[in-house]
């Protein structure tokens, strides 16, 4: 399990959660090792990003970490547009247009030669964009959108465009990252990214009316933590599109805890960087690189005061996976499932809301979306790992508020109680889980829904 270490005790408490990975995928080389690493150089399971550049990178990190001020510093985010078709010719000044001004899939391509050839663009890099584009191709083709093409060449040739600016001018992850929706919109520019691979004909909300409840408790300054299983890298933006023509809001507040990763990658950047972020090191890639074990360990410290700040400010949401990683398919039986909570971790957060100030919410929150992009059968050790993207309906449902004392109020030892409401909470996500199962995988759509889920397309009515 990805834990946070070397957290110190804010009112006696010390977070360990799953760390998300929200990132947008690279494509793979078919042995599982990431195509970018092996022809850069580097070890696979070395804990160093598809980035020539990560020492220096964590050690940017590092200087963020030592400035008290990182909060509220912000890193001039470039000009940009969303869309080829969106751009005045003085948008990007002093940048390269080559994959903005592509009009094809031959010159979209054709850019990727040229800026190898003038050194601006890494052929390692270069050589994954290429996957990237020809895997979402595929996947996009697959809606039989009328205009699938044209929306497969307008979203990558600026995600095309993102990932050179970045490698032109890296951009630096404070602790605490709030998404950057100008002047260039990443927000958007991700959720317009994701959208096609989404069948929204096959896909659902469960109990959108505890969204509304969820809502009116944040306008009243609560804050929300969703308790939830994590099946794939764009679960931020799945759970986004669900919610975007009813609870918007909320999709767009949402604060993700961030794996360093996804952070110093430059094909994952501009993904990550239109979302809310805390930002952390994983335990098991503490040592990976020895001489930078203690700034990951004061980069964690920041963190953890970045969210005791956030919960203390209320109006937060906190998305937390406390399963130690995504969902896997039973080996046997290759059905996917839920992957057990951490009690430990349940708790953690538990008493770090309850001692924010403000009241607190826990929600069990499922997903069930692994058909986009699954992950692999088990979990891999090595950077990089081959991701299958397609395009499939998915699910998103929300349970009843689960209170601690409520649940435990009959249970005399607090490592039970812990254990009690963890399995309370897993078994809420499960039952929702299932339904949703029912209703995309078994083609029983609305009819699949039951008296604890009540499953709805809210942006078929709207």
């Amino acid at each position: 399990m990805w834990v946070l270490p070397g957290f110190p005790s804010v009112s006696g408490l010390c977070v360990n959660v799953r760390v998300l990975h929200p990132s947008i995928w690279l494509a793979r080389t078919s042995t599982g090792s990431c195509s970018f690493c092996a022809r850069a150089g580097v070890r696979p399971g070395t804990g160093v990003a598809c980035n020539s550049n990560a020492n220096s990178k964590f050690r940017a990190m590092a200087e963020l970490v030592e400035d008290k001020e990182t909060t509220e510093r912000t890193v001039a985010p470039r000009r940009g547009a969303i869309l080829a078709s969106d751009l005045r010719e003085d948008d990007e000044v002093e940048h390269s247009r080559t994959f903005l001004n592509a009009r094809t899939e031959e010159e979209l391509l054709s850019g990727i030669r040229k800026e190898i050839e003038i050194g601006r663009l890494p052929p390692s890099i270069a050589s994954g964009m290429e996957e990237v584009y020809q895997n979402y191709r595929n996947a996009v083709l697959q809606s039989g959108h009328p205009e699938a093409r044209e929306l497969i060449l307008s979203n990558m040739a600026v995600a095309f465009d993102r990932i050179l600016l970045d490698v032109e001018n890296p951009f630096v992850f404070s602790p605490h990252h709030k998404a950057i929706r100008e002047p260039f919109d990443y927000y958007t520019f991700g959720q317009k990214y994701i959208r096609p691979l989404l069948d929204f004909r096959k896909s659902y909300v469960g109990n959108i009316l505890l969204f509304n409840e969820i809502e009116e408790k944040l306008q009243q300054g609560h804050n929300i933590i969703f308790i939830s299983n994590h099946q794939t890298e764009a679960d931020p933006a799945v759970i986004a599109l669900l919610l975007e023509t009813t609870h918007p809001n909320i999709a767009e507040k949402m604060t993700f805890v961030a794996g360093d990763r996804v952070v110093t990658d430059p094909v994952c950047k501009p993904f990550s960087m239109g979302r809310n972020l805390i930002c952390v090191y994983s335990k098991k890639h503490m040592y990976d690189i020895p001489e930078l074990a203690e700034m990951k360990k004061r980069a964690n410290t920041r963190s953890l005061k970045e969210m005791a700040l956030l919960l203390r400010s209320g109006s937060q949401i906190i998305w937390i996976a406390p399963s130690g990683g995504r969902d896997r398919p039973d080996p046997t039986t290759g059905e996917w499932f839920p992957t057990p909570f951490d009690a430990s971790s349940v708790d953690n957060l538990r008493r770090l809301s309850y001692h924010s100030g403000v009241p607190g919410h826990i929600y069990p929150l499922a997903l069930l979306c692994y058909d986009v992009m699954s992950p692999p059968p088990q979990v891999e050790k090595e950077i990089g790992e081959r991701r299958l993207i397609s395009y499939h309906g998915v699910g998103l449902s929300v349970g009843q508020e689960m209170s601690f004392d409520d649940i435990t109020a009959s249970i005399e030892s607090l490592d039970e109680a812990k254990a009690a409401f963890s399995q309370a909470l897993y078994s809420s996500v499960t039952d929702q889980y299932n339904i949703l199962k029912s209703a995309v995988h078994g083609n029983q759509g609305l009819d699949a829904s039951n008296s604890y889920v009540s499953l709805s397309q809210p942006w078929q009515s709207s």
